[in-house]
């Protein structure tokens, strides 16, 4: 802790020879070691501490300047060690300034009053018209937030937390501001009831006013030109940038908005990326992202989704305002010029072109393509297990979390198949058999919320389901021989009773985090009924259940295997338990070359249009290789299909041959 101490009437009126002023010099006190040299034409009001300026800074372009205040209005304001202060127009008002922090050619900076500093603000996220609010705070996650928008059928649990945020709101007002360590801020305007962490850069913000910019060593923020900015938190790692303006916002860690994007009371979760088109009341999960200046998302729930140029969506119908709201659950995707009216729910990994206005719901019909013609939705229930873009997708998730805060907010589960899906295929798999026994096998096609499939679309949405199905029980069950220790038939009988409390029933997607309903009811009861007190442990809790998953996954899947396949684990023989594993081969071989043919249709003919300029067949060829990288065969995606098919195959003999021994 810094002591500070007067000053001297030798430092008084050196200060003063050097153009400084104070209304009252014994308000204004000094580290020692400090040096008047290293201030000038400085006002000093109220009571203002100066540590020692002997740092020098080095500028973009090789220019090197030293530290220290010069050209500067200060009013109840610390300035840490090694800080360079100038140029402040009007002036910088209850703050206090880290060490080794630059500021120059700022318009004014001041808390004026008792700020929160962006923390309880409500944002009527996914209804414009409220009733969903979310408290934001800078711990929120995808978790809390998800259940504070959306378990409104608990008001009681809902009050408990909102009482716990603002317990820590309270706790982290104050009448005066921090300006971490570190950070930068210059050629920016407005800067109101802002807090600003360690290491942080500003530069050439037009408008801030009451937020928190949680900005860290390890996960610098950076805010950008012409960004204006109202009543939001920025989480660690984020770029906000190029004339973005966003009021009652959470921005998650390692999120970038740029390219003029515009936002109102909308959460963006870890990893979402937002440039040139609008956001209205929305909850981005995980991975949202939107980059087209005709995209508007509005009054929609989204995780690990992209939206394509031009995608719409109307969350009212002109008679009771704007009360309607959609989901579209993890993975789905829209094309270009797509719409959909809400109310509507589209289930994982499905892709929606055309517009759509029926209000399907299609969760249970997960992996589908909604596809409009002629104002009819025609469904193609799991024909998207089958692209190589889910495929892709699924492999660049994990490779594009840039969080670099060693204290990750989010919990994400990155999993394509999980039980949460697969659950969905077995209802999707009923929904597909009683439709043909009540249309008959005759059928041509079928009617499902108000949505048309085709019988070619029933038998292969019942094809691609069983695959994926038996490819994720498969999973499981050798996951859990690989991992147990076991000698004859009985030990591994004995390895594969589970031991985990909650996995059984109906699990959710909890915006990235996968879990069993059992266990998130556990923790809602204990949030409303007073057990869990502070919003730290209900973070640790939802921690736990993400580090929990797999044990979670095969208590799932120890009961689903024995219903869908009719075994019994406690009796299961080694010749049976051979049986689901081939299946399992032949399942993963199946689904693998179905993507294999989908990569295909990326090196035909017709996808080399373009290529090859004034060139005849050949020429196109080598153009196209050439930008491509290569040609279908040595593709690193496709040569990444071959070798899961090898990779996966083995490891099915392996299984086996261990079997074959018991």
């Amino acid at each position: 802790m810094t002591n500070y101490r007067k000053l001297t009437s030798a430092e008084i009126g050196i200060l003063e020879a050097q153009m400084c002023s104070a209304v009252d010099w014994n308000q204004v006190e000094v580290a020692e070691g400090f040096l008047p040299e290293t201030v000038r034409h400085t006002r000093f009001s109220g009571k203002v501490r100066l540590g020692v300026f002997s740092k020098e800074f080095s500028l973009p372009g090789g220019f090197r300047k030293p530290s220290g205040i010069s050209f500067a209005t200060l009013h109840n304001v610390t300035v840490g060690d090694d800080c360079c202060v100038e140029n402040v127009k009007n002036y910088i008002a209850n703050y206090e300034i880290g060490q080794g922090t630059f500021i120059d050619n700022v318009d004014i900076i001041l808390t004026d009053g008792v700020s929160s500093f962006g923390n309880g603000v409500e944002v009527s996220v996914l209804s414009e018209t409220g009733g969903r609010e979310v408290m934001i705070f800078d711990g929120l996650t995808a978790q809390t937030a998800y259940i504070m928008a959306l378990y409104r059928h608990r008001p009681e649990m809902v009050a408990r937390l909102r009482k716990m945020i603002g317990e820590y709101v309270e706790k982290v007002s104050s009448s005066m501001g921090v300006i971490g360590s570190n950070a930068v801020i210059v050629n920016s305007g407005y800067i109101k009831n802002v807090k600003v962490g360690d290491y942080c850069g500003i530069e050439g913000a037009s408008r801030l006013k009451n937020g928190s910019i949680n900005s860290n060593k390890e996960a610098p923020v950076h805010v950008g030109a012409g960004v204006i900015g109202d009543d939001f938190i920025i989480s660690s790692g984020s770029n906000v940038e190029d004339g973005v303006t966003f009021s009652r916002c959470f921005i998650g860690q390692a999120c970038h908005l740029g390219h003029n994007y515009s936002a109102t009371d909308s959460l963006f979760f870890s990893n979402c990326q937002g440039e040139n088109g609008e956001a209205c009341a929305i909850f981005a999960g995980p991975f949202t992202v939107t980059h087209h200046k005709s995209t508007l998302l509005i009054a929609g729930m989204f995780s690990f989704m992209n939206a394509g140029s031009g995608s719409n969506q109307s969350n009212h119908m002109y008679k009771l305002g704007p009360i309607h709201q959609g989901t579209m659950e993890r993975g789905a995707k829209t094309a270009s010029d797509s719409y959909i009216l809400w109310p509507a729910k589209v289930g994982a990994f499905s892709l929606v072109m055309g517009r759509h206005i029926s209000h399907q719901d299609t969760s249970d019909l997960p992996f589908s393509y909604l596809i409009e013609q002629q104002n009819t939705t025609f469904i193609m229930p799991g024909a998207n297990l089958k692209s190589v873009g889910t495929i892709r997708d699924a492999k660049k998730w994990p490779l594009r979390d840039k969080r670099t805060d060693p204290n990750r907010l989010d919990q994400i589960n990155y999993n394509l198949l999980s039980p949460y899906t697969i659950q969905k295929m077995l209802n999707g798999v009923a929904i597909l058999k009683e439709l043909q026994s009540l249309s008959g096998s005759n059928s041509e096609t079928f009617t499902y919320q108000s949505g048309t499939i085709k019988k070619s679309s029933l038998m292969n949405g019942l094809k691609y389901y069983g695959l994926a199905i038996d490819k994720f029980l498969g999973n499981s069950l050798i996951t859990r021989i690989m991992n147990s220790k076991f000698e004859n038939i009985g030990q591994l009988r004995e390895a594969f009773v589970p031991k985990s409390s909650y996995g059984d029933g109906d699990w959710a997607d909890l915006s990235g985090l996968i879990a069993p309903k059992a266990a998130i009811t556990v923790l809602l009861d204990d949030i409303q009924s007073g057990v869990v007190t502070d919003v730290a442990t209900v973070n640790e809790r939802f921690a736990h259940m993400h580090r929990m998953y797999y044990d979670y996954e095969w208590r799932w899947a120890y009961r689903i295997i024995q219903e869908y396949y009719g075994i019994n684990f406690a009796t299961v023989t080694a010749e049976t338990l051979a049986g689901l594993v081939n299946r399992w081969k032949e399942s993963v071989v199946g689904l693998d070359k179905m993507i294999y043919e989908d990569a295909r249709k990326e090196f035909s003919l017709s996808m080399m249009t373009g290529f090859g300029a004034d060139g005849d067949e050949a020429q196109r060829k080598e153009d196209f290789m050439q930008v491509r990288g290569s040609f279908f065969e040595s593709d690193p995606f496709v040569t990444s299909v071959k070798e899961h098919i090898r990779i996966k195959s083995e490891l099915g003999d392996k299984v086996l041959s261990i079997l074959s021994n018991l």
